[in-house]
């Protein structure tokens, strides 16, 4: 739902902000005083197309704002595009530069009117006189199509995702056969240079150490035989002073057992020191000073540099790339025999798609006679005499499949009398249109109110003059449709006939004012009293009456 709108030097709007309720929102006001501007508004909040023109004179830009609270798929889309949610609203801003340039912002981030565009149809159904064709393709045709008949596309689209890798998947095999050729000598080049070199996992670490001793093996060997004579061997050694020690310590504990503690002590000193002589002098005895050996670790060393220049930074990565490199071999050694497999795969899932989209599109079929039938006496109840149909052309052709299945819907009337069908954009009224797409609307609403089904959350729902070229009793009809579409969802729609307007839930008024030599727009909700004055003005003009206010009482009173 439409919580809130607001606009600031937009065309003569100062600064407006409209609140508005479930139901029935009516916008009325005098001609020209800026209604249909607030829908314009709206609709460029939907992704429509900017003008500088629209920038208040003097203004170096405009703003325009909405508020929706937020539903599951338009939560999911503003995951997908990395838009952070902002609790159960959604916060949409457009300013036009008076420069041309524009900016998007989706709950204070900054965004693209793409992303706009795809919220769109899941917060608001926009007919303005300029936005109603491109707001109601074949897309949002099918899409009112599958509501009225409650028909889920689920499983089309989980046959259709299928059907879509498998294609892939043998694509992928088929194109390009010179690159696969390409491809194949050079996988066969790494697995051979890699295959030749045999690897060891973690050889390049050892081989580094192993270096590092030879190519300082006579210092190592200096300071491992140094290190065991100071320990072990010399006449000075710590082993010869801890020796001695020893033996005055025992001296002592044989008459006082205080220094029975120390002795031991430093007897396992004397352990500790044996045990690192021992190791000293066995790591000094195999140290070898190898010229050749040297030189044949410096050239293992290059070799693997090289590999892991061109295959991974260490040898565990290259001996990786190796083992995927032989399966892509193994791979298309297998080819034949993966081709037949794919092929088999993809004639399951294309039967599989087929069945599905045959399923939906009978169901389609059966939906769109019904609502055919339905939604041209709703027409036909608004001041219009027309014939009307809904056509469900299946299109089998791979190159027409689709996640919603392959049928083409387009809706077709004729306005008049010996006039052929013909689709819906080629109506020139707008205000056709509009009556158009209420009665459709009330046609889906009230079947869905009599088969009790559970139908998708359904989105804001936007008139702007839908009374053009009606009155009396035709009026009266529309007014009620709307009040009955407002009971399913919330309605926003701009009219000039009191007939409509006495059926309101909200009703605002658009006035326009000249202020200090400037023309300003303003909009305000009415309380009871106010709403009747307003619908008498409606009704007689400028000049309110006792009548006219005593009519309008009536009227509202009867509209409720």
């Amino acid at each position: 739902m439409l919580v809130e709108l607001r606009a600031e030097n937009y065309a003569v709007i100062d600064h407006a902000i409209a609140v508005f309720g479930p139901g029935l929102n009516l916008l009325t006001g005098e001609t020209g005083a800026g209604k249909s501007i607030l829908v314009d508004a709206l609709a460029l909040l939907m992704g429509g197309k900017a003008s500088t023109e629209i920038v208040r004179h003097g203004a170096e830009k405009a703003v325009v704002a909405c508020v929706f609270e937020a539903t599951p798929a338009a939560e999911a889309i503003l995951e997908e595009n990395g838009i952070d949610s902002e609790g159960n609203e959604i916060i949409l801003r457009r300013e036009i530069l008076s420069s041309g340039k524009g900016r998007v912002f989706i709950n204070n981030q900054q965004a693209t009117v793409a992303v706009l565009r795809q919220l769109a149809p899941e917060l608001a159904l926009v007919h303005a006189q300029s936005e109603t064709l491109a707001s109601f393709d074949q897309t949002q045709q099918r899409i009112l199509l599958d509501r009225f008949g409650a028909i889920s596309t689920e499983d089309v689209a989980a046959a259709y995702g299928m059907w879509r890798a498998a294609q892939q998947k043998l694509d992928d095999l088929l194109t390009n056969e010179q690159e696969r050729l390409r491809m194949v000598d050079l996988w066969s080049f790494q697995a051979k240079e890699i295959s030749a070199a045999n690897l060891a996992a973690g050889e390049d670490e050892k081989l580094e150490t192993e270096k590092r001793v030879l190519a300082n093996a006579e210092k190592l060997y200096a300071a491992a035989m140094g290190a065991f004579d100071q320990l072990y061997e010399g006449g000075a050694s710590a082993e010869a002073a801890l020796r001695s020690a020893g033996k005055n310590l025992d001296e002592l504990s044989r008459y006082d057992e205080k220094f029975n503690e120390a002795a031991q002590q430093i007897a396992s000193a004397r352990a500790i020191v044996g045990d690192v002589s021992a190791t000293l002098r066995d790591y000094a005895e195999r140290i070898d000073a190898s010229p050749e050996r040297l030189a044949e670790i410096e050239d293992r060393l290059a070799l693997l540099d090289r590999l892991k220049r061109k295959y991974g930074k260490t040898v565990d990565e290259v001996i990786a790339l190796g083992e995927v490199v032989q399966q892509k071999l193994a791979e298309v050694e297998d080819r034949d025999e993966t081709l037949k497999t794919l092929r088999v795969a993809l004639a399951k899932t294309a039967e599989a798609y087929k069945q599905a989209a045959r399923a939906i599109s009978t169901q389609r079929k059966t939906a769109a006679a019904k609502l055919a039938k339905l939604a041209e006496a709703q027409i036909n109840s608004l001041a219009m005499k027309v014939r009307f149909e809904i056509s469900v052309a299946d299109n089998d052709q791979e190159s027409a499949w689709t996640e919603h299945g392959w049928d083409e819907v387009e809706y077709r009337i004729a306005t008049n009398a010996g006039e052929p069908l013909k689709p819906l954009h080629e109506i020139a009224s707008g205000g056709e249109m509009s009556r158009v797409m209420l009665a459709l609307k009330v046609a889906v609403e009230e079947a869905a109110s009599k088969t009790r089904k559970k139908l998708p959350t359904p989105r804001t729902l936007v008139f702007d003059e839908i009374d053009i070229g009606i009155g009396g009793r035709a009026a009266d009809a529309v007014g009620q449709k709307l009040k009955a579409l407002g009971r399913a969802q919330q309605v926003l729609c701009v009219t000039h006939l009191p007939q409509i307007a006495a059926f309101a839930d909200q009703h605002f008024v658009v006035e326009k004012k000249e202020d200090h030599g400037r023309t300003k727009m303003n909009i305000r909700l009415l309380d009871d009293r106010a709403r009747t004055h307003e619908v008498a003005r409606m009704l007689s003009g400028a000049k309110v009456t006792d009548t006219s206010l005593q009519h309008a009482a009536q009227m509202i009173a009867t509209s409720r």
